[in-house]
């Protein structure tokens, strides 16, 4: 297995347990609406960053798009759930326009999963 299909693999672990922290944390908290839409972000992505390597893997997609669009989920939601998360617990944004950007990059990511299916080796 390339060593980047094993760190989209640990991210996704890592992913995972920081969206069930968040679920719990939102579960708990008051006014803890953003904490629920960055556990969200995340678990969904960390899930679909393991379909993607493995459908990477059989050789569904092609493998250079296919890995930039995972790479892509995970720069994403870590975008989108670091900046809801850092404004629920610290009351500012991690950057200027960091959401809106980590979700940008998330719908990009799942365009180029189509790209990367229409063009995968056959």
């Amino acid at each position: 297995m390339m060593a980047a299909h094993r760190l989209l693999i640990g991210l996704a672990g890592v992913m995972g347990a920081a969206g069930v922290a968040l679920a719990a944390a939102s579960a708990h908290g008051a006014d803890a609406s953003r904490l629920a839409s960055a556990s969200a972000m995340l678990l969904f992505h960390a899930s679909v960053i393991l379909a993607t390597i493995a459908l990477l893997t059989r050789g569904l997609l092609h493998g250079g798009i296919g890995l930039v669009a995972t790479f892509g989920f995970a720069i994403g939601a870590a975008l989108f759930a670091g900046d809801l998360t850092l404004r629920q617990y610290a009351g500012h944004a991690l950057f200027p326009m960091a959401a809106p950007t980590g979700g940008m990059v998330m719908i990009a990511s799942w365009l180029a999963v189509s790209v990367a299916a229409v063009v995968a080796k056959r």
